[in-house]
């Protein structure tokens, strides 16, 4: 494994910082199971343990420019739903997103290397929860304008950017994005291997009919059509006025929708289930002699 790989690792499974996890390396001659347990041994100890816990809640923050020429979307995560509304926690993720902002950083890593990383450090000594930075998006208009919607409860925001139109269009699009959650703003974006799953799902499904080889071709033909659909941003009916759909809503305004990025909080990562009665019982058992 190689050293920047060995120190990813360590840093994945400590929640410590760059520097920190180097020397702790450094000092462990690159053996990074004695390089935790020096890790336990120092300062570092709370935070390595905390470090082990899946941080799957949190909240997401957005920044635009005034002008509407940038925007900047960062997901950043704690363990439980209760820290995530606690001040501190809030707090330290109003700086994430202001350096990402200010200094249109969209590497996590390299945005938290200096100062960042350090109250990151603090703040998960200071509560007790692992607390990560997860993700970062930039989006820039190119000659259009960047919108964006969060909803109510920090967990689902929406970066839209638009030719044409103004703000306020564009966030009538991002709170769109928000709650129906389209995968592609046109058909012609869906990725070719996920449509051809799909046809491979539906043609299962149409031979099962026991129709004839055209007929079965018609139908796998709509339902695909369907498919992409459903899934396009620009097909779908708007949310605010089912009447028109997205597509029209923009081109009336004489604009045209050219990408969207939306961060849901913990998408994609694989949170523990607790049992907690059984972890009760399972303290409160006697201990053999």
């Amino acid at each position: 494994m190689s050293a920047a790989a060995l120190v990813k690792e360590l840093r994945e499974r400590t929640g410590l910082g760059l520097l920190e996890c180097k020397k702790a390396l450094a000092a462990a001659e690159n053996d990074i199971e004695k390089a935790i347990e020096d890790l336990r041994k120092s300062s570092g100890m709370k935070a390595a343990k905390k470090a082990g816990r899946t941080a799957a809640d949190g909240v997401v923050a957005i920044r635009t420019a005034e002008d509407g020429s940038f925007g900047t979307l960062v997901e950043v995560n704690s363990e439980t739903d209760f820290v995530a509304r606690d001040e501190g926690f809030l707090a330290f993720v109003g700086q994430v997103v202001d350096a990402a902002h200010g200094g249109r950083v969209a590497d996590v890593a390299s945005l938290m290397a200096g100062d960042l990383e350090s109250a990151r450090e603090a703040l998960v000594q200071k509560i007790g929860e692992n607390i990560g930075v997860r993700r970062i998006a930039l989006m820039n208009a190119d000659g259009g304008v960047v919108g964006s919607y969060v909803h109510g409860n920090n967990r689902i925001a929406v970066l839209v950017e638009l030719k044409g139109g103004d703000a306020e269009l564009a966030r009538d699009v991002a709170m769109h994005v928000a709650a129906v959650n389209p995968q592609v703003v046109k058909p012609d974006d869906m990725p070719e291997e996920l449509v051809a799953k799909e046809k491979e799902i539906f043609t299962a499904q149409a031979q099962d009919s026991g129709k004839p080889p055209e007929i079965i071709e018609k139908m796998i033909g709509g339902r695909i059509k369907k498919f992409l659909s459903e899934n396009s941003l620009v097909e779908q009916d708007f949310v605010k006025d089912p009447d028109v759909t997205v597509g029209k809503l923009v081109a009336a305004a004489g604009a045209e929708v050219v990408a969207f990025t939306r961060f849901e909080v913990g998408e994609g990562i694989e949170k523990d289930e607790v049992d907690f009665a059984a972890e009760v019982a399972a303290q409160l058992k006697p201990k053999d002699d």
